[in-house]
C-alpha cells in the first residue's frame, strides 16, 4: 500500500498523514444505481482509510459488496449504518438520483464528509437541499467530475494561464453522442463538459439554446424519461451558447447522427494564438493536444502536438490500475486535503449545483426563445413545467 500512496503523491495531490485514520462507509443500491463508477473500491488505495461498513437493501448485492470491498459489517438500511458506524467519510455510489437527496442529507446530518457519483441532482430544488445540508452540517462534499484532477486538464489550465494560446476567444464542447445523444447525453455526460467550461472560465452569465428532434422544435410532447432515473429529458439535438466574462462564449452540442466518434467527446479551447483540445477521458486515460497557430489550422510549421502525460505517473510507478480507480483516488485525496485544511474540495457542492443550473438553463432558454440568466429563479425542473397541464 505504500507504493500506492507514493504513486498518488506523485500526482501532486497531497494525501492525509499516515497517523490519521478515517472510518469510511459505503452506500450502494444494487439494481437501482448500484455503486457508480468505482465509488465502492477507491478506499483501498489509501492505507489510512478503514472501510467499516456497506449498506445495500438488495441482499445478493450486499453480500457481493462485502466480498468486493472487504467490509466487516453490512446493512440493509444506510441510516442504521450511519448511526452505528459513525463514519468520517461516506461514499455515495448509486448513479440513479431518486434517492440522492435523502442519502446526501443523511450522511451530512451524521457529520460525515461525502464522495459521491454524478450527476449532482435531478432538479435545482434538490441541489439546493443538498447544498444546504452540507453547509449546515459543515461537512465537505466532493462530486466525481474526475476531469478536475486529470493532469491533462491541470496542464491545460497552466498553459492557458501562461499565455501559451493567447487570450481565450471561445470554448467548444461536444457530448459523447451515443444512443443517448441530445438531452440525456447533456444531463449524464454533458455535466462533465459544463464543469470543464467553468473550470476554465468561471460561472456563466446567461445561456441561449436550440433543442430539436428530427429538425423540429422540441415541445412538451418530446419530454420523456431518461434510460436511467436522472429526471426528464427532451430533444435528440441540443445546441447551447453560454456567455462568460469578457465576452467569451462556450458552446455545447450533442446531436443524434448515423456516424460519430468518441474523440469528439471533449473540450476545445480557442485562443488568439492557438487551440487546446482536451478529450474527456478518465485518467490515466486521456490526452492533451495543442495547435500553436493563430489561424487554428495546422500546417507543416505548426502541426498539432500531442503533449505527454506526467512522466512520474507512468510505467513501473503505476500500482493502481483500471479506469476509475486512479481518477477516484485523486478525487478522494483532494477531499482529504479539504477536510484537513478546512478548504474547498476541487469539485464541491456548489460546482455540482452549477452543472444542473446549466442543464436547466438550456431548457429554460429553449422554452423562452431568448436568454436565460443565471441563477435561474424557478428551482423546479423546466421540463416538468413544459408538460404540466394548462
Amino acid at each position: 500500500m505504500t507504493d500506492r500512496r507514493s504513486f498518488l503523491a506523485l500526482a501532486g495531490v497531497p494525501l492525509a498523514a499516515a497517523s490519521k485514520r478515517y472510518r469510511v462507509a459505503v452506500i450502494g443500491h444494487t439494481g437501482r444505481g448500484n455503486y457508480g463508477h468505482g465509488i465502492d473500491v477507491v478506499w483501498h488505495a489509501f492505507d489510512n482509510m478503514d472501510v467499516v461498513g456497506v449498506a445495500d437493501p438488495d441482499e445478493a448485492g450486499r453480500a457481493a459488496a462485502v466480498k468486493r470491498i472487504h467490509a466487516p459489517r453490512a446493512y440493509a438500511d444506510y441510516r442504521e449504518m450511519l448511526r452505528r458506524e459513525k463514519p468520517d467519510i461516506v461514499g455515495i455510489g448509486p448513479r440513479w438520483m431518486d434517492q440522492r437527496v435523502a442519502m446526501v442529507s443523511a450522511a451530512a446530518d451524521a457529520g460525515a464528509h461525502i464522495y459521491m457519483e454524478k450527476p449532482f441532482a435531478e432538479t435545482l430544488a434538490d441541489a439546493d437541499r443538498m447544498v444546504d445540508a452540507v453547509r449546515r452540517n459543515k461537512v465537505k462534499l466532493q462530486i466525481a467530475h474526475q476531469m478536475r484532477v486529470s493532469p491533462f486538464a491541470l496542464r491545460a489550465k497552466a498553459l492557458i494561464e501562461a499565455g501559451e494560446i493567447g487570450e481565450i476567444q471561445e470554448i467548444r464542447s461536444r457530448g459523447k453522442e451515443d444512443r443517448r445523444a441530445g438531452g440525456e447525453d447533456m444531463m449524464v455526460l454533458g455535466s462533465h463538459l459544463f464543469d470543464m467550461m467553468r473550470f476554465f472560465r468561471g460561472n456563466p452569465e446567461w445561456v441561449t439554446a436550440h433543442v430539436t428532434t428530427a429538425g423540429r422544435e422540441a415541445s412538451a410532447g418530446d419530454v420523456t424519461q431518461a434510460t436511467e432515473p436522472v429526471g426528464p429529458v427532451a430533444g435528440k439535438q441540443v445546441a447551447a451558447t453560454f456567455a462568460f466574462a469578457n465576452g467569451v462564449h462556450g458552446y455545447f452540442s450533442s446531436r443524434a447522427t448515423d456516424k460519430t466518434d468518441p474523440l469528439r467527446f471533449g473540450t476545445w479551447i480557442h485562443g488568439s494564438k492557438g487551440v487546446l483540445f482536451l478529450p474527456n477521458a478518465i485518467y490515466p486515460g486521456g490526452a492533451l493536444h495543442v495547435l500553436r497557430s493563430p489561424g487554428w489550422l495546422p500546417n507543416a510549421k505548426q502541426p498539432w502536438e500531442s503533449l505527454p502525460g506526467p512522466a512520474d505517473l507512468a510505467g513501473k510507478h503505476m500500482t493502481i490500475t483500471g479506469g476509475p480507480e486512479m481518477a477516484n483516488a485523486l478525487m478522494v485525496a483532494d477531499l482529504v486535503r479539504a477536510i484537513e485544511t478546512d478548504g474547498k474540495p476541487c469539485c464541491n457542492e456548489e460546482d455540482g449545483r452549477w452543472t444542473i443550473e446549466m442543464v436547466h438553463g438550456v431548457y429554460e432558454a429553449q422554452a423562452s426563445g431568448g436568454r436565460t440568466r443565471f441563477p435561474i429563479r424557478s428551482r423546479t425542473h423546466p421540463l416538468d413545467r413544459w408538460r404540466a397541464p394548462a
